[in-house]
């Protein structure tokens, strides 16, 4: 990111400081009802089945477990609409919300939002058949059509979320028009129009999907709860969520995002996931990032331990997972540590004493420059002479011309000696790049000048250069000063133990133990590595070494236990 941020500027919500409203979280966790936890377990069961292969793939694997347990977390009808509508579900916590800020929204005609990616309303056979060929048919045939299609979809229509809270709030007092699914607006037209009378008022709740209704959807005016009622996978989905109403533009100071949880089902596991998942996101993308590395582990599917525990209601998995995401981090903090003792040990062995005898050498140069020119002084009046192809130039106006007249001889990078001053050879280059001319004035140390076109002006620039060696050599001396502060500072760094290594040992054990318990690693038992610390591991030639046939394996020899 350091390197993106070079080429990029980037600018997120936490840098800009935008006139959005104030967001007030709510977290309405219901209990779940006697068949949602008796079909919690039937998940359990098949995935046991599945887990021990009695299960055909193409039959049921651990991705329908999951999607069917993320319908059951919503509502138990969308597995199977002859099921009783309980009113302790979140969606009837939903329905009742979205009624108590209709009602306190009802002068300045406030709108809502309601988010669901499950049970989304399908688009009716008499809609597909107009979108597959329109203006193809007839007035009779149209009639004839319509009437056979009305029978059929009277006869069984299948149950939706959204037309549950829909109807709920049409009984419930509201006026049909001011509910609107955003999946029935299916052109661009029809979306600006449906946009506009969110804007307005005119429709007061609009219940969508994140892929519908996400990203492009400014209807914020009036904006003042916003619903999730199910937990996507993706953590930028919740962000495209609640970034349609905590917007600029939006004329309410304080808005509403009521997230809904059914206890002891998926959703409190989505949750969890999606957390984490945005934990590593936002250490990335914020103007905050406290590691150096980070990591994302998307899934589409729990994993069979997961589901067991889940189902058992096993409080050891929440644990696990945050005991993942902080052993993880320590690990990184500890990778860094040793990196920066690498670093520290190869800078007390290389760097700095290459470094030191550098800028000594540079001393020593600069101070032996400065006795030669101290040697060569200029006069009180005139000219102190300037030597140029031989020719030894008492007159200023003439030494400049030469100069000049020189480097016009001059046509490549090299440099060419032309003659001397003051003690310090002299010689010219041309960058045929930058299309300029460079005098170096060489004793022990190199002191360069730019050349420009005005004869007098280019022996000014090289008095110039030279009166700057002691500023140089302070700024050396500053600097080999800075070397040795720094040295001194690695050598009192280097060695240091990690500081939270028991920290790091302590959760790793657990972390460890919890996998154990769960069955996470999926074979019953922890691989050997993971349970032997590295330090006591027997080393890979014990290994290929046969244990003897009969009795107990031979004491490994003195030696051997020293190489251990």
């Amino acid at each position: 990111m350091n390197l993106f941020k070079e080429v990029a500027d980037i600018k997120t919500a936490d840098q800009l400081h935008l006139p959005t409203p104030e967001v007030a979280y709510h977290t309405i966790a219901t209990k779940p009802t006697q068949i949602q936890q008796d079909m919690v377990k039937a998940l359990s069961e098949r995935a046991s089945k599945v887990h021990s292969g009695a299960v055909s793939p193409d039959v049921d694997n651990m991705l329908k477990i999951t999607s069917d347990g993320r319908k059951l977390g919503l509502d138990q009808r969308i597995i199977n609409p002859m099921l009783p509508d309980e009113e302790t579900t979140k969606v009837n916590q939903c329905v009742a919300n979205i009624l108590q800020y209709w009602r306190d929204g009802e002068e300045e005609k406030l709108t809502q939002l309601v988010f669901c990616d499950i049970s989304t309303p399908k688009t009716t056979p008499s809609q597909r058949a107009a979108k597959a060929s329109p203006g193809t048919l007839d007035s009779p045939e149209i009639h004839a059509l319509e009437s056979a299609i009305s029978l059929e979809e009277s006869a069984e229509t299948p149950f939706t979320v959204y037309e549950d809270v829909r109807q709920k709030l049409i009984d419930a007092g509201m006026p049909p028009e001011q509910i609107a699914f955003i999946h029935d607006a299916n052109t661009e037209v029809k979306k600006r129009e449906l946009f506009a009378k969110v804007r307005s008022g005119q429709v007061r709740v609009l219940m969508g999907s994140t892929a519908k209704m996400g990203a492009g959807t400014n209807v914020q005016d009036r904006l003042v709860a916003l619903h999730d009622l199910d937990c996507p996978w993706r953590p930028r989905d919740l962000t495209q969520r609640k970034g349609r109403i905590e917007r600029q533009g939006n004329q309410n100071k304080l808005v509403h995002v009521c997230r809904y949880v059914t206890e002891g089902t998926f959703d409190a596991y989505l949750w969890q996931t999606v957390e984490n998942k945005q934990k590593f996101i936002s250490q990335i993308m914020t103007s905050k990032s406290p590691v150096r590395s980070c990591e994302d582990v998307d899934a589409t599917a729990l994993s069979f331990a997961e589901i067991k525990a889940l189902c058992a209601g096993d409080p050891r998995i929440k644990e696990r997972m945050d005991l993942d995401i902080e052993v993880s981090k320590l690990k990184i903090m500890k990778a860094d540590h040793n990196s920066k003792q690498f670093r520290l040990e190869d800078s007390l062995l290389k760097y700095f004493p290459e470094k030191i005898e550098e800028h000594k050498g540079f001393v020593r140069g600069l101070e032996a420059d400065m006795q030669t020119l101290a040697a060569h002084p200029l006069p009180a009046e005139g000219f102190v002479g300037m030597e140029i192809r031989g020719d030894r130039l008492t007159d200023k106006e003439n030494a400049g011309a030469a100069l000049l007249d020189t480097c016009k001889e001059v046509k490549g990078k090299d440099p060419v000696q032309i003659g001397s001053y003051r003690g310090f050879t002299m010689s010219v280059a041309f960058d045929s790049m930058w299309k300029t001319y460079t005098l170096t004035l060489k004793g022990q140390m190199t002191h360069r000048v730019e050349l420009g076109s005005d004869a007098r002006g280019n022996l000014v620039r090289i008095e110039n250069a030279l009166d700057k060696m002691p500023e140089r050599l302070r700024s050396v001396q500053e600097q080999l000063e800075n070397l040795y502060n720094q040295q001194a500072a690695a050598k009192a760094e280097v060695g240091k133990p990690f500081p939270q290594e028991q920290e790091l040992a302590a959760k790793t054990a657990r972390l460890i133990e919890l996998d154990m318990e769960l069955n996470l690693d999926g074979k019953g038992q922890p691989q050997p590595e993971q349970a032997i610390a590295k330090s006591t591991r027997p080393s890979v030639l014990d290994r290929l070494k046969a244990p003897p046939v009969h009795g107990a394996p031979e004491k490994p020899h003195k030696k051997e236990m020293e190489a251990r």
